[in-house]
């Protein structure tokens, strides 16, 4: 089976679906030390650990993979540094030669209370990316709570001094919700003066899982144009989001737009069984999509699970979706389709062709910035 199996594009004659896979998300536990109020992911008291074995896997499919393109190893969780930092160690091996000849890199997520000398020292080694997950200062960062329902705030920011202590820059993910989406000046100055942040992104709070209010398409108009007007009075912040659609302005003015097909993002759990296109899919199960299992990578290469996925109901409709998108869609070449996850967690199947997040994350921001250039624009 060949990509152009899984599906094409109509209207570009391109895949729908990669055929080769340029981030890898890694599980090393499920469990998290934290108990956020908007967490909808399962299995979050699990305790279970990744093997040496699955990681061996792992790498192994990466280096069968035909691609010049490095991939991100993510280490994901839950919380990865619950993992004994020995057993993490022993995880990064079978990935070593691969990073030494410039084939992978490792990146991690996690919410830095536990980050200490020796996790430095890992990370240092072994020059990982490191993203910091922090809603804000205070009250703006209520929802990170612990299992004791105590605010998190204050380890996390112990946590980020260490990294900057021992010459670690990082990312920041930042979940805006309804509490906290008119506070744009507020987040730019708390992430404009945290010692060693190089960058934010900011993840409008999506519908996954538990039903919550969620942001309204005006509130994030607001947000994303207060964003835009810091960043032409000169804030040095750099803005994730505002620098993915600056990259693309540019690329259009030189004719250089990507038009790659989507992603489709393996999503490896401790126990080696994949997902694919949306790591929240992990540990979710639907009486119409079953658990959206691809394989496990300890019987069959990552690879190969891919180059068979159009036999996947959940990837067949998510390309039907796509096609739906570009013939239809006036931001599909910014967007390329959205999250695959959202139109499940918002619609209950993958072929609604607009979600949430197209609204809040992708239209809510190119409206934004577009009426900064053309003085009639909307609301502030």
């Amino acid at each position: 089976m060949t990509v152009r199996d899984i599906g094409i594009i109509a209207t570009t004659g391109q895949p729908a679906i990669a055929g080769t896979f340029h981030t890898l998300v890694l599980q090393p536990t499920s469990f998290c030390n934290l108990d956020c109020s908007y967490c909808y992911l399962p299995d979050r008291r699990s305790r279970q650990l990744m093997s040496v074995s699955v990681a061996t896997a792992c790498a192994r499919s990466i280096e069968q993979q035909d691609s010049a393109h490095p991939v991100s190893v993510v280490w994901h969780g839950g919380e990865p540094t619950t993992t004994p930092i020995d057993v993490f160690q022993a995880l990064l091996a079978p990935f070593e030669a691969l990073r030494r000849a410039g084939r992978v890199r490792h990146e991690v997520q996690t919410n830095a209370t536990l980050m200490n000398e020796r996790w430095c020292d890992l990370f240092a080694a072994y020059d990982f990316e490191i993203g910091v997950s922090i809603d804000g200062p205070g009250m703006l960062n209520r929802n990170r709570l612990d299992r004791a329902g105590n605010a998190t705030t204050a380890r996390t920011i112990r946590g980020i001094r260490v990294l900057a202590e021992a010459s670690l820059p990082y990312s920041v993910i930042c979940v805006v919700t309804p509490e906290t989406i008119e506070h744009a000046h507020d987040l730019v100055e708390f992430f404009t003066a945290l010692p060693g942040c190089e960058s934010v992104g900011f993840n409008i709070e999506e519908q996954e899982g538990a039903a919550r209010t969620p942001v309204s398409e005006e509130a994030a108009y607001r947000f994303w144009s207060r964003l835009v007007r810091h960043r032409l009075a000169g804030s040095p912040l750099r803005i994730r989001d505002l620098d993915r659609l600056a990259d693309y302005l540019g690329a259009t003015r030189a004719g250089l737009t990507d038009h790659g097909p989507y992603e489709p993002i393996p999503t490896v759990a401790h126990a080696g069984q994949v997902v694919l296109l949306s790591p929240e899919l992990l540990g979710i199960k639907s009486p119409r999509y079953g658990d959206f299992i691809a394989g496990n990578v300890l019987g069959e290469a990552i690879g190969d699970m891919v180059a068979r996925a159009g036999e996947l109901r959940y990837v067949a409709e998510f390309v039907t979706a796509l096609n739906d998108c570009a013939d239809r869609c006036a931001f599909y070449d910014f967007c390329r389709g959205g999250q695959a996850g959202n139109r499940y967690f918002e619609h209950g199947n993958f072929t609604a062709r607009e979600t949430g997040y197209c609204r809040t994350t992708r239209q809510a921001l190119i409206r934004a910035a577009a009426d900064h250039l053309t003085p009639q624009g909307g609301p502030s």
